[in-house]
């Protein structure tokens, strides 16, 4: 059994879904009992205590910066397009992520939503190199790849 491949795909899952379930809480589409902020104007107010250092006419395309990246994240993640490349960028998300809450707030709110544990999830995923149930590896598998060419 090859124990790469269901760490892969359960790194994928479970940032590409805890991504989703974040921007389903801002969007009031989480369950009232477990939500963060249960609407836009809440993540838009809490960008603002995470980001002091940014004016507050910022704060808004900063929510929606954050928002469409978490978006796009995990889509490519659970499809699987350009795997290792949106694994890292989600690690860097996560890390700022984690460093505005620790300048902000204190490094106990980023412990507790386990933002470190998250980033460093999503870096180890980018060093994963074999395809597992990814676009990528299926389209280099149909021959979709350039050719190479070698020089005699």
């Amino acid at each position: 059994m090859n124990y790469n491949r269901i760490i892969k795909i359960f790194l994928r899952l479970a940032i590409a879904l805890g991504f989703l379930s974040a921007v389903a809480d801002r969007f009031g589409l989480a369950n009232p009992i477990h939500t963060a902020w249960g609407n836009w104007s809440s993540f838009e107010r809490y960008v603002g205590v995470i980001n002091p250092w940014f004016p507050k006419s910022a704060v808004p395309a900063l929510a929606v910066i954050a928002t469409a990246a978490e978006i796009l994240f995990a889509i490519c993640l659970l499809i699987g397009f350009k795997t290792e490349l949106f694994a890292k960028l989600s690690g860097l998300l996560l890390l700022i992520f984690a460093l505005s809450m620790t300048f902000s707030t204190g490094i106990k709110s980023a412990f507790n939503a386990s933002v470190f544990a998250a980033s460093a999830g999503a870096f180890a995923l980018g060093t994963l190199k074999e395809k597992f149930l990814e676009i990528d590896g299926l389209m280099k598998s149909k021959g979709t790849h350039a050719p190479s060419t070698t020089t005699s």
